[in-house]
This record gives C-alpha cells, structure tokens and sequence, in this order.
C-alpha cells in the first residue's frame, strides 16, 4: 500500500525530470560477452547436436545464435515467425516460455526437422526453457507428455541436470537454489561432499550464496551457470550448457531424460509442482496468510504437518510431512499467492513405479490445497 501511495504520488511522468542522454554502446560488448559465453563449453566435448529455437519476438536471438555457432554447435532451426522482436508479443497469450502453449511452435519445429531439443528464451534473454521427445515406452508413466510426444522440463529438472553436468565435469565450488526450488539439489551436495547454498526467491539473493558460487538456479527456468562471466541468470550461457550436456548424451547413446532417470534412481524421484490462488484486491493474501499463520493444516494428503515460518526474515510459511513440503508466499510480481509442492519417493520400486506413485501424491496434494484456498 505505501508503494502504491508513493507511485500514485509521482504524477504526470512529463513532469518528472530526466537524466542526460544515454550512450549508445557499440557492438563490441555483445563480441566481448559471446567470447565469455563460449567459455563456458568445454573445448574437448561432443557437437554434435541438432536444435530448433524461438526467442519469443525477443532480443537474445542473434546472440544465441552466434554463440552456439562460436562454440562449435549447428546453427539451430529457428522459428521465423517469432524471430523479430516485437513487444507486442503477437500469437501470444504471454511471453513466458513457462506457460502452457508458448512453446508449441518451436516444438512443432523440432519434431518437423528431427531435433534433439527445442529451446526457448524469454524475451530479454535470461532465462531458458528446454523441451525433449520422449520415446514409445520411455518410462515417463504419470508425466504430462503433449500428443506430438514432447514435454517441456520443468526449472527444477534442468536445474539438477545443469548442476550435475557441472560437477562432474569437475567444477569445484557452492552450488545454490532457493526455498521454492526441488530440495534434489541439496541431497545430490550432502552426498557428494559439496557446498551447498538456499536462499530466499530471486537471483539478487542467489548470487549472495557465497563467495565460492560456481552454480545457482531457481525453478523458474533461471540459471547462472558461470558467476564469473555473468553473475546473475542467463539464458544464453545455459542453452551453451545445456547443449553441451546433450550432445555428450547423445554421444554415449543417451538422452536428458536418461540421466534425470539415473538421478531418481540414486536419489529418488523429486517431483513439483505449483498452485496459485489469483486475487482482485490485495489485501487478500495478507488475510489468507494470517489465516494460515493462525490456523495451520495440522495435516497434509493424512500426513502429519510441522510448521516453519520464515517472518521476519520472509513473509513465507514452510509446511512439511514426511513425504512432502508446501513453500507459501506472495507473488513478487503478480497479485496471486503461491504454494510450491514437493514430494518425494524412493525409487527401491524403479524409478517408474516411484514416478506414478510422486505424481498421483503430488496432484492429491495439490488438489487439496486448491479446495481449501491454501
């Protein structure tokens, strides 16, 4: 409310004063950045690799280009009809390759020309999204799959990959997510010994994990791959790696989806999931929140619920049972509230018995959530 009363305050924005022109910088900070970009691709590994690619009537075309061509990668099928930007954005609903149906052209382009992957950046370029074929009888029971037979990752999913492809590689540091992110991330660092950093939600907060980052996503299709090149979330240094990982996948035979297998198989399958409640007036999430806060659910999907509030630090509200966490807070950005579902399930029975078994916990606890309004 007292941000709103200070905008409100402002007035005609022709009355506010400006600062001096601008300069106008050349094209030589774009060469300087496609150069550290590049860098972050090991010199040695695999290439081969085909890829369909949008930027969504955005800005990070060119470049994506030009630095998968630099690191020795096939210049992508491009999406010719979502290449020139343009901030209205047309065909559509919302520029966020997260939404559903954003990517359906450049997955209908993939599955067209044979590609290995279908990426996506948003329109300023920070962020990456990734879609796969999944093949006849490729053991994905109980996960969304669209009917041309690919399915888009979740944040979550390229965010271990990403960090796992990092680590074996050999790339020594802090590895760090946020609250709302899968807790896999952690359990693969407690396992092998490495520093582990959360935070609260955005990368202002994730860059501040420590002095020895070397690696921080959040589930919201953000990854900084390379704090040293660029110390914040970029989609063009992650499509880089993400490409890396594929080709070295395909190399031995395999694919993304592969190696998320074998992570479940080590770790157990880690599936997530959201449920937003939109509100016309504000004030309603301060109520449901001090509602929560006053009458917690004792007892989740007929699990016993502990309960974390994370005030003052955040408002958030961590709600946990035994085989499941519930992260609620207040959008940053819009006026909804969000819960961020987790659960988990050993994988002892395979990984795809222990996938129907998360995903149907995960939809009964999502469903309850949603019918009581959090």
């Amino acid at each position: 409310m007292e941000i709103s009363a200070c905008t409100a305050s402002v007035g005609s924005l022709l009355s506010v004063p400006v600062g001096p022109p601008g300069k106008e910088l050349g094209s030589d900070i774009v060469t300087s950045y496609v150069d550290r970009a590049v860098s972050v691709v090991s010199p040695d590994s695999a290439r081969e690799l085909s890829v369909a690619y949008t930027p969504l009537h955005g800005v990070a075309g060119p470049v994506l280009v030009s630095a998968l061509t630099r690191a020795g990668f096939a210049p992508p099928s491009t999406v010719d009809d979502q290449w020139t930007p343009d901030p209205e954005f047309p065909a559509l609903a919302f520029p966020n390759p997260e939404e559903p149906g954003v990517m359906d052209h450049v997955v209908a382009l993939a599955a067209s020309v044979g590609a290995d992957l279908a990426l996506a950046n948003d329109p300023d370029g920070d962020r990456c999204a990734v879609a796969v074929a999944v093949p006849p009888g490729g053991g994905l029971s109980g996960v969304a799959v669209a009917p041309n037979g690919w399915r888009a990752l979740r944040g979550d999913e390229v965010g271990v990959l990403l960090a796992d492809h990092l680590m074996r590689r050999g790339v020594t540091g802090r590895y760090a997510t946020t609250i709302v992110s899968s807790s896999l991330l952690r359990s693969i660092c407690e396992k092998r010994g490495v520093p582990y950093g959360e935070t609260l939600t955005g990368f202002k907060w994730i860059v501040r994990a420590g002095t020895d980052l070397v690696y921080g996503y959040e589930e919201a299709i953000g990854y900084c791959v390379a704090p040293e090149v660029v110390r914040d979330k970029d989609g063009i240094s992650a499509a880089l790696l993400l490409c890396e990982l594929a080709a070295q996948l395909r190399a031995d035979g395999r694919t993304l989806l592969d190696r998320l297998d074998e992570l479940y198989a080590e770790f157990g399958v880690y599936a997530t999931d959201q449920v937003s409640v939109r509100v016309t007036d504000l004030r309603e999430i301060s109520a449901i929140m001090e509602r929560l806060r006053r009458d917690p659910p004792t007892r989740l999907v007929d699990e016993p619920v502990t309960v974390e509030d994370l005030l003052p630090e955040a408002d958030v509200l961590v709600f946990r049972t035994g085989t499941a966490r519930v992260v609620v807070r207040p959008s940053g950005t819009e006026p909804k509230l969000k819960a961020y579902l987790e659960v988990v399930v050993p994988a002892g029975e395979g990984v795809s018995t222990a996938r129907v078994r998360a995903v149907d916990h995960l939809w009964k606890l999502g469903n309850e959530l949603a019918t009581r309004r959090l």
